[in-house]
């Protein structure tokens, strides 16, 4: 998966410049880990007249079955093969389109410290990718990035076999745009249109999409002639996003029309009374309810097992009674994604204090983790195969044995309110499980009889009065601990 940014320049405003747009040197090849593979920047050509910047994004396809959305298990053997040969590898999608948001993400912003004035000026730029997927054919490219302000929109069809002509043209476009443009307007065009041309996303859309999608929309996104094709196909034709979505663009779409200041179209869109409020992502819902249970127990020094890329421990740092908090692993890749969320090398001594990344596996006991106050396993248990859950129960609960336990997981009774999850699969490829309340329940209260813990139930998300909240949540508390105990 290739993508090459060019342009040109003269002494007096070197071309090289790109570089400090782009917040990536162009004397070094530097490589960036993402949750599906290595992405790679480099400079082919670096000149004052000319500079190219290329990005290479190398996916695991393991990688990518293992965090894709849930496609159930069993199934057609070919379907099982097609996770791991298709053309993610090579042909540019949301999997590009996340690499640019990670890799550039400063530019994308439009944020250049050492150029300002150069990050808000026009650059004659030249953008190419070899494969493009276009469902739609070369003229919805056209379409797409014609109104945009680029002076030549070339999307030549490649061929399915150049041996054999006659066989006609692939799916598959050689895009090379050209024009005068603020780079990360060019950044915010590739980031939204990719995966709208290619027509599928590589992860679950959840509502939080739709504040993506808006704020890499703005200024061009309300006027684009096919902006409802657009967000469609963008918010993986969900009707309740694409709607939500549809309504915050025609407000900005009249707040242009009559000059309206950027405050005045979010109010509007706060205060408006027929349409629905914007919900809050269930990722934040669940570490809300998370964070509560754990300033209720008293708790300040936390483990967060199983962290992940950090989201949590993020969380746990910006409140300053949790004091020492450790996020484990068994993932070294994950754990440099959370360092790098965190910017452990930038902390200061005193907050980096409070927090360390450990590498583990959770079901082996480990001596590292005694003697903290609070544990957490956020989305974990349902990616432990059921034979190897007791070991880390007994990790966990027999072993570490914190005063307080925090087990979220999903349930799998609310799937089938998930508008774009084919009935009968689990969210996510990696899940080896999912439970019905009533089966969560019976595990966590024998696993509270059999270590000396009460357990509580929380709901997380909206209840359905017919199939529950979407994520289920356990507060395990040691019996032997009293409160006076906690608080000492």
């Amino acid at each position: 998966m290739f993508l090459t940014i060019s342009t040109t320049g003269s002494p007096r405003r070197p071309a090289t410049d790109l570089g400090f747009l782009l917040h990536k040197h162009p004397g070094k090849a530097q490589a960036f880990s993402t949750s599906y593979g290595t992405a790679h920047v480099f400079y082919p050509e670096a000149s004052a007249e000319r500079c190219t910047a290329a990005l290479l994004l190398e996916v695991d396809p393991v990688a990518l079955v293992r965090r894709g959305r849930g496609k159930g298990r069993g199934g057609a053997p070919d379907a099982a093969l097609a996770q791991y040969v298709n053309d993610r590898p090579y042909a540019a999608s949301s999997l590009l389109a996340v690499a640019l948001s990670s890799v550039f993400g400063s530019a994308l912003r439009g944020v250049c410290a050492a150029l300002p004035e150069r990050a808000g000026e026009r650059l004659p730029l030249r953008i190419e990718i070899p494969a493009l997927p276009a469902r739609g054919g070369a003229d919805l490219v056209r379409a797409l990035f014609g109104p945009l302000g680029w002076t030549s929109v070339d999307a030549e069809p490649v061929a399915l076999d150049e041996r054999f002509p006659h066989w006609g043209a692939s799916r598959y476009v050689r895009l090379v745009l050209e024009g005068d443009l603020r780079l990360a307007d060019a950044l915010r065009h590739l980031y939204v249109l990719l995966p709208v041309l290619d027509d599928a996303k590589h992860y679950w859309v959840s509502p939080d999409e739709v504040d993506k999608l808006l704020r890499a929309g703005e200024g061009w996104l309300a006027g684009h002639p096919e902006h409802a094709l657009i967000t469609s196909r963008y918010l993986s034709r969900r009707r309740g996003l694409t709607r939500q979505a549809m309504e915050r663009l025609e407000l900005v779409r009249l707040a242009e029309a009559d000059d309206l200041d950027v405050e005045d179209v979010d109010n509007a869109v706060d205060d408006a009374p027929d349409t629905e409020d914007r919900p809050v992502p269930l990722a934040e819902q669940r570490c809300a309810a998370i964070l509560a249970a754990l300033r209720a127990s008293g708790a300040t020094r936390v483990l967060d097992l199983g962290c992940g890329e950090g989201r949590l421990v993020q969380a746990l740092l910006k409140d300053v009674r949790f004091t020492d908090i450790v996020g484990v692993d068994v993932s070294v890749r994950a754990l440099t994604v959370a360092a790098r969320r965190l910017r452990l090398e930038r902390m200061g001594e005193r907050q980096a204090g409070r927090v360390r990344l450990l590498q583990g596996s959770l079901t082996y006991t480990d001596k590292r983790l005694t003697g903290y106050d609070a544990a957490v396993l956020s989305e974990v248990i349902e990616h432990v195969d059921l034979e190897r859950l007791p070991a880390l129960e007994y990790a966990v609960f027999g072993s570490a044995r914190p005063a307080t336990v925090i087990v979220t997981t999903p349930n799998v009774e609310y799937n089938v309110r998930w508008e774009t999850l084919p009935a009968g699969h689990v969210r996510h490829g990696d899940h080896r499980f999912e439970w019905t309340r009533a089966e969560f329940r019976t595990w966590a209260r024998s696993v509270g009889e059999r270590h000396g813990y009460g357990v509580e139930f929380v709901s997380v998300g909206p209840d359905d009065p017919e199939v529950g909240p979407p994520t289920q949540m356990a507060v395990f508390t040691a019996a032997t601990t009293t409160k006076e105990e906690k608080a000492a």
